[in-house]
């Protein structure tokens, strides 16, 4: 799980166990796909984001940059409850450890799979998430 650990970095490796980890990364991913955030995955999430506030973020998410942080909490505002607890039941654990991974794997993920700064056409996303799915887990 070596690109995994570098994600998910020192802290969240405390947090969360390498299981824990495995699983919220599964539910983001799927999220992120084709029907996921507001049916539109990547593209659903980004809009999301920026109707809650968090457009400077998930841009900077997106860009060749640094990434901007977010907060647990903001990531609950953002996706709500219904989606944070069923992201935390499919990990095992509570809804403040997953918003709280969340943060830490979200903006990896997303600027993992938007590389050269632009989100991936819908059609392409499916095989960027498979790339990254099997970068993560083999």
């Amino acid at each position: 799980m070596g690109l995994l650990d570098s994600l998910a970095g020192a802290v969240l490796g405390k947090v969360l166990g390498g299981n824990q980890q495995q699983a919220l990364v599964e539910g983001v991913l799927g999220m992120l796909g084709k029907g996921g955030t507001n049916g539109a995955g990547l593209a659903g999430l980004i809009d999301l984001f920026k109707q809650k506030g968090l457009g400077d973020q998930i841009s900077s998410w997106v860009s060749t940059g640094q990434n901007l942080p977010v907060s647990g909490d903001q990531l609950s505002h953002a996706l709500g409850g219904d989606t944070i607890g069923r992201l935390a039941s499919k990990a095992g654990l509570s809804a403040d450890q997953a918003s709280t991974g969340l943060a830490h794997l979200l903006p990896q993920l997303v600027d993992q799979l938007t590389p050269d700064g632009n989100v991936p056409a819908a059609s392409s996303l499916e095989q960027s998430l498979a790339a990254l799915k099997s970068k993560l887990f083999n």
